[in-house]
């Protein structure tokens, strides 16, 4: 079974015709998502800096072991 060169071209537009939209969609949540971090950072500075922080210390007890 030989796979010719246009073959392969179709091939790989009808996968990027079918992958498109989600990556597209997977894009758009992060965004969405980058969008409500950022707002709540700016909302609560003082919680963020504390929980960094507690993680930067949880993260340096772990590590020093």
């Amino acid at each position: 079974m030989e796979i010719n060169p246009q073959q392969m071209s179709d091939r790989a537009r009808q996968l990027q015709d079918q992958v498109m939209p989600q990556v597209d969609e997977a894009r758009q949540n992060l965004v969405d998502l980058n969008r409500q971090v950022v707002g709540f950072i700016r909302a609560n500075p003082g919680t963020c800096l504390l929980g960094a922080i507690a993680v930067g210390f949880l993260v340096g007890r772990i590590a020093s072991r």
